[in-house]
């Protein structure tokens, strides 16, 4: 993959496994190739204010032998991402709807007013004090 390509992105978890991948998904191929001609490639700017530190990108491991010759490899790859796409609207209606229930629950404990044990409110309890240190009872 182009490394030097902004869109590159690699990233080493915790296990030692490496992610290389194109961040706008344009690398059927990754993480070895990126398209030859890819339409996106733009060569990565540096900043004045990067310093960079000694951390080097794991080495790419080995090419299969039928990587650019066989298209099974973006067709697994188009089929998994379809099944993740096509399960994402159920889960995040899930998670909505979990949502939902917490600020309903929430709603309902501050509408019975966080009564606690003697049964008096917090409010209530500031507004005996002031009555009580105001002269007003």
């Amino acid at each position: 993959m182009r490394q030097d390509c902004k869109y590159f992105e690699s990233r080493t978890y915790p296990n030692g496994e490496t992610v290389r991948k194109c961040d706008l998904d344009l690398a059927p191929e990754a993480p070895w190739r990126c398209p030859d001609d890819c339409p996106k490639y733009t060569r990565r700017l540096a900043d004045v204010n990067w310093s960079y530190g000694s951390l080097v990108t794991p080495e790419t491991p080995p090419e299969p032998e039928s990587l650019g010759s066989d298209d099974s490899i973006a067709a697994l790859l188009d089929a998994a991402e379809d099944i993740v796409n096509a399960a994402a609207p159920d889960v995040l209606a899930e998670v909505e709807a979990e949502r939902r229930k917490r600020r309903r629950s929430r709603k309902s404990k501050s509408s019975r007013g966080g009564r606690g044990r003697g049964g008096s409110t917090k409010r209530g309890l500031g507004e005996r004090f002031r009555r009580r240190y105001r002269g007003g009872g």
